[in-house]
């Protein structure tokens, strides 16, 4: 069935026009005369049966049609643009698009990384920050580091590591002290990490407190801003060491009390099933586990 599309010319004419809201301006961005740009947005306007442009001696104006139409056609283009350069790239190339939880990306697998291209040069990962589970039919990624209970359909999962949060602040907010009691924890501001929003609450239960207000303090969304809140001395927070070691190496932070929250859930590696046996992720996760081990066995040791 024919589908009911203008002709890329003709969007990528009326996507210039309306951004400069200007002919003239289209055509010189494009290359291409004046006439042959309202042409084309001529006849576009004739496909939709709508009015886009207002024309004025003055010049054109969008109409309240063409300015949303205007809008929907940029993204889709920019979004085609993107997917024509991201096959540009991989002509040939062996390459993992991976999805991973911000944090962790940053704080302990890129810095790792280097070890897996040195080993593997023929693998390109790519890594996108997407930080609850997707649909991997309706992404690029062949695979996914996530933090959950490894249940994901349609995946086959790899357990990494748990959390295993413990309290850190500023060393000032220790006045001096080797560490602090946990009820004197509870008096402090609580910094809370809005992806884990019972986790102060859980952290006193497996001390045996009952806290009020346990779920109360300032929310961030990532771990890394709850351990720049810690740094600048505004409350103390549940973070696990693994993501925060080179703060706590050099001051910045430091370990209030030595008890540990510890939970079922991990951070995973999820491979769909359809590219399990992909050479690449086979290498990847192989990879990744072995790091993940030598990391559980150096911390355990410490």
């Amino acid at each position: 069935m024919r589908r009911k599309i203008p002709s890329t010319t003709a969007l990528i004419c009326f996507e210039a026009s309306a951004r400069h809201e200007s002919f003239t301006k289209a055509a010189q961005e494009l290359s291409l005369t004046q006439g042959a740009v309202c042409r084309q947005v001529g006849g576009l306007e004739v496909f939709l049966n709508v009015e886009l442009f207002r024309r004025s001696r003055r010049g054109v104006k969008l109409t309240e049609a063409g300015l949303s139409y205007s809008r929907q056609v940029a993204a889709q283009l920019d979004a085609v643009e993107r997917d024509t350069l991201s096959v540009m790239r991989q002509q040939g190339a062996n390459v993992i698009e991976l999805a991973v939880v911000p944090t962790f990306g940053t704080q302990w697998l890129l810095p790792r990384l280097k070890d897996f291209q040195q080993r593997h040069p023929d693998v390109t990962v790519n890594l996108t920050n997407r930080t609850r589970p997707f649909l991997f039919a309706d992404t690029p990624f062949d695979a996914a580091v996530y933090f959950g209970d490894g249940d994901w359909s349609g995946t086959q999962a790899h357990r990494l590591m748990g959390e295993n949060p413990v309290p850190v602040c500023s060393p000032a907010l220790l006045h001096g002290l080797p560490a602090l009691e946990a009820q004197r924890i509870a008096e402090l501001p609580l910094l809370q990490q809005s992806t884990r929003p019972y986790a102060w609450r859980q952290w006193f239960a497996s001390a045996g407190l009952s806290v009020e207000g346990d779920m109360t303090g300032p929310r961030y969304e990532l771990f890394s801003m709850l351990s720049q809140a810690a740094i600048h001395q505004m409350g103390i927070a549940l973070i696990p060491p693994f993501l925060i070691q080179r703060e706590l190496e050099e001051g910045r932070l430091v370990v209030a009390n030595r008890h540990v929250l510890s939970s079922h859930k991990a951070y995973y590696l999820m491979i769909p099933e359809r590219k399990v046996q992909s050479a690449s992720l086979v290498a990847f996760r192989d990879w990744l586990t072995e790091q993940s081990h030598a990391y559980i066995k150096t911390a355990s040791a410490n």
